[in-house]
């Protein structure tokens, strides 16, 4: 699995030159989560759309849960290029541009939770992360636990924002608003505060995600102000 993350698998210096690439055949898959799934992606699929055979991609890679691994890093791609921020709002920049790759590509919510190997570009986004808090007195473990807990939210408002292909319930963001509104307007005295709370509420697309982190930032920064 590691030789498969991060590119060191040796090259054969015999026999025929090789059909395809692993970065080719991931590519494929990526395509194919993208539009349908994760479910969706198998050998035989992926097969079916470059010149190889279904048992020789098992050449390339062993199985599924290799693939997604490596499928998985390359949709994340390196964390993007920031000028220097001050830690706060380079860390801000980071979970932004981290909710913009989740949502771009929602199997990842799927593919990168529990104990795993990490590849380069998912490591590259911890590092980015990381590196944002390492001028402040934080230790290593404060580091690591402040980007985990910011990670999660991210994670979370993702999750609960995003359809995911193959899953989607055929409403809009703006269908359920507006059942949830017609739902309120019928049941205000059952659901009192709900519904004066919505009535008052911004409703920002984004809303959840930006209060939720400057609380996280709020919390950080009166630990490191401490």
């Amino acid at each position: 699995m590691t030789e498969l993350l991060w590119g060191k698998q040796p090259v054969p210096s015999r026999g025929p030159k090789p059909a395809v690439t692993l970065a080719e055949i991931a590519e494929v898959a990526i395509r194919i989560a993208d539009a349908e799934g994760l479910d969706a992606v198998s050998m035989q699929r992926i097969a079916g759309e470059l010149p190889v055979t279904k048992m020789a991609l098992y050449r390339y890679v062993p199985g599924k849960t290799e693939l997604v691994a490596v499928m998985s890093d390359l949709a994340m791609g390196a964390p993007p290029e920031r000028a220097e921020l001050p830690w706060r709002e380079a860390l801000r920049t980071w979970a932004m541009d981290l909710y913009d790759g989740f949502t771009k590509h929602p199997w990842l919510l799927q593919s990168t939770i529990g104990r795993r190997l990490l590849g380069p570009n998912e490591l590259a986004w911890i590092e980015r992360g990381v590196a944002a808090l390492a001028g402040t007195k934080l230790t290593g473990g404060e580091q690591l636990d402040s980007i985990l807990v910011i990670t999660s939210h991210v994670r979370n408002i993702a999750q609960q924002s995003t359809t995911f292909p193959g899953h989607s319930t055929g409403l809009t963001e703006e269908d359920m608003q507006q059942a949830l509104g017609a739902i309120l307007n019928s049941e205000a005295d059952r659901f009192p505060h709900l519904t004066a709370a919505m009535r008052t509420s911004a409703g920002s697309e984004n809303q959840g995600l930006e209060f939720g982190l400057d609380r996280i930032l709020d919390g950080l920064d009166l630990l490191i102000q401490g």
